[in-house]
Parts: structure tokens; sequence; C-alpha cells
């Protein structure tokens, strides 16, 4: 089951998707587990080519509860994208977790954020700063905010942003503060500080964000003294998985690396009793 609901968030109004798990919690517990999307730069919670609403739908049929939402100023929520900044898309995930967490079905020990391109710099931010947070799944993410993101709108818009106050790229209205937001981002030196495990997946093919980021993930997570990292490689995968072998293949190796969390905060849960 899905439904469409509006999230409160300052003045603003975020709109979400919520999918319900289509299977029922294992024996012994009510709760189930809760995974948030995170869309990336002008996106929205649907997605390129219905990323997203796939991506929920399917894990529903594994048991998890999905929100899927649109950032301030992005598909059908209130506010100006342009006038927002990093630290606002941390402060709404966390609004979005807030409320996934008031849902008495939650399970608190069992939160994952996917988060794709900017949406996976965000997400890991977010996970930083939100101990709630277990578990993340990072889609083709951006590793310099400032520099890729700049380098997909081009020089002139930020030059104009900063020259006259904001600069329109695709019909979204960009202030400096965005930009200033993005530079102050560090997804590199933040992902020491998560101590969760994670799934770092790029596509060979992506021109938008370089593959190499994604080994970069992993050389940083593995330096943690605590939590994994896994990695993987989608040989000829664009950077928003268009292609249908590609795609499917996102999808099998993230329900699959869910499903083996599970099992380890199963195993723990027996080991700790």
């Amino acid at each position: 089951m899905e439904r469409q609901i509006t999230i409160r968030h300052r003045q603003e109004e975020l709109t979400a998707t919520i999918h319900y798990p289509q299977k029922e919690a294992d024996a012994g517990s009510r709760r189930v587990p809760l995974i948030i999307i995170c869309h990336g730069f002008v996106g929205s919670r649907i997605g390129v080519d219905r990323l997203f609403v796939k991506t929920a739908r399917e894990l529903a049929q594994d048991g998890h509860m999905v929100i899927r939402f649109d950032y301030i100023g992005c598909g059908e929520s209130s506010g100006s994208y342009g006038s927002e900044g990093l630290e606002s898309m941390i402060a709404q995930t966390r609004t979005v977790l807030d409320y996934a967490l008031s849902c008495t079905d939650v399970d608190p020990q069992r939160i994952t954020l996917i988060g794709h391109s900017l949406g996976g710099a965000v997400a890991l931010q977010t996970a930083v700063r939100d101990r709630r947070v277990k578990n993340l799944v990072l889609w083709s993410a951006v590793g310099y905010p400032f520099n890729d993101i700049v380098k997909i709108t081009g020089r002139d818009v930020y030059d104009t942003a900063v020259q006259s106050g904001a600069a329109d790229y695709l019909g979204y209205s960009f202030t400096p503060v965005f930009f200033e937001s993005l530079a102050q981002g560090q997804p590199f030196q933040e992902a020491l500080k998560f101590t969760g495990n994670v799934l770092v997946v790029h596509g060979t093919s992506d021109d938008i964000i370089p593959v190499d980021y994604a080994f970069l993930y992993q050389k940083v997570f593995w330096i943690r003294s605590e939590g994994r990292c896994d990695k993987e490689i989608i040989f000829q995968a664009d950077h928003t998985y268009s292609a249908g072998p590609q795609r499917e293949l996102l999808l099998k190796r993230t329900r699959d690396w869910l499903e083996e969390q599970e099992h380890i905060q199963q195993e723990w849960q027996h080991w700790s009793i």
C-alpha cells in the first residue's frame, strides 16, 4: 500500500510518498525496518525513469517501510530549491526521519538512508549528525559538492549568482547561499565520523560523477574503527542507471545487501539475548 503525505518543515511543506511493507515483520517483532530515499540535484521523489518509485516498491515487498520525498522547491514540495542549501537539505531529511519514527511500527534500530548523487552527500552528512541512522546506501554519490554541482550547472551560473544575487538553471533560481553551502560540505571528511555499515554503488559509464569516487569512499570508510563498507561497481551503468540490465543489477545488489544487514541485526539480537 502507498500513501501520499505532507510533512511540515518549518514554513514549508514536503510532499512525500510512504510505502508500507508488504510482508509481516519477523516473528517476535512487530516493528519494521525503515528506508528513506534522498534524491539528487534538481530531482524529485520519482527519480529519472521512475527509479525511486521502482526501488521503493521492491523494498516494500521485502518488508521495509519506505519514504521517498521531495526536497523544498523540488517535485511537489513548496518553497524555492535554489535559496536553500546543503544544511537545509540535511535538516529536511531529519524532519522526515522524525515523522517516520512517529509511526509506531518503525524499528528505531533499523534505519537506512539511500542517497543518489547529491542526495548521497546529503544522506551521508545526515547520518553523521543523526545517530538514529544505522546504515547508508550511496548511489553514484557526489564527493565534492561545490565542484561537482558547478560542473553540472556551468561556471557561468555560479558567477551570475554571485554577481546578481540569483541565477537561472533549468527554471530554478539559485542564490549564492546555495553554492556557499555546497562549498562547506566535505563528504569524504565527514565519512570518517559515521559508524554504521555502508554500501557504495557506482557505474563505470557515469559521465556526471566520476566512478573514482566510489573507490575513494570505500577507502575512507575502511579507515574507520567501526562499521563495514561494501562496494559494487556496475559495468556500463550511467549516472541514473537508466538501462534495464544495469538498473536491475543496482536494485538486486541493494536488496541483497539490505537483507544481509537484516540478518546481521537478527543475529546480534539473538546473541544479546
